[in-house]
């Protein structure tokens, strides 16, 4: 398990945004670092809602490739010239893409990113969900209490965008209560993140 640091300032208080590595997106971390062997030199980029998938980009594009983050959101015809330049130039390309599946009708474009390389982020294992939550609280200077992980990643839903939530809750929850994140705070955002149905777990 490892983390990338990125020169960006955070979203919420605190450091620096980091990308976590782990099971659910070290094969398209080590891909991005080698965008000489891509087909085409491009890579189509998917994943879960708050996957990482723009500061993936964002870093990739420190390593000299282009990059066009929301691409399922862009007209298909400047897509298919924008690849075109990309090819002329040698310059690698990456495009990010929201939606599963990305349906593309302009049949040059289609037939152009089929034969890429195609990049998914998975969902996190136990592992990654307690690194992802201790970024999470760094992030936002938050300080969790001894303990955390191991109460919180046995009933912390295995989604990027929910394990968010719950640190986000757990950090309101505090500065609220003006009191320390501890099992109290973690049980009461749990259920506030999770719904009532979490109690049988608590």
């Amino acid at each position: 398990m490892s983390q990338i640091a990125l020169p960006l300032e955070s979203r919420s208080r605190g450091g620096p945004a980091r990308i976590v590595v782990g099971n659910a997106n070290s094969s398209v971390v080590d891909a991005l670092r080698d965008p000489g062997s891509w087909p085409f030199r491009t890579a189509v980029l998917t994943g879960p809602e708050r996957s990482g998938k723009s500061l993936l980009g964002l870093w990739a594009a420190t390593q000299g490739v282009r990059v066009i983050d929301g691409a399922d959101g862009q007209e298909e015809t400047e897509l298919f010239h924008r690849w075109n330049a990309a090819q002329e130039s040698g310059t690698p390309l990456l495009l990010i893409a929201d939606k599963q599946p990305w349906v593309i009708a302009l049949p040059d474009l289609r037939s152009r990113l089929g034969g890429s390389l195609q990049l998914e982020i998975g969902e996190p294992d136990d592992e990654m969900t307690a690194q992802l939550i201790e970024a999470i609280a760094e992030q936002r200077s938050l300080s969790l209490a001894d303990g955390a992980s191991d109460y919180l990643v046995p009933r912390a839903t295995r989604s990027f965008a929910a394990i968010e939530r719950l640190v986000v809750a757990i950090d309101r929850i505090s500065l609220e209560r003006k009191v320390p994140a501890t099992m109290s705070v973690w049980r009461d955002a749990l259920e506030a993140t999770h719904g009532p149905e979490q109690q049988s777990l608590l």
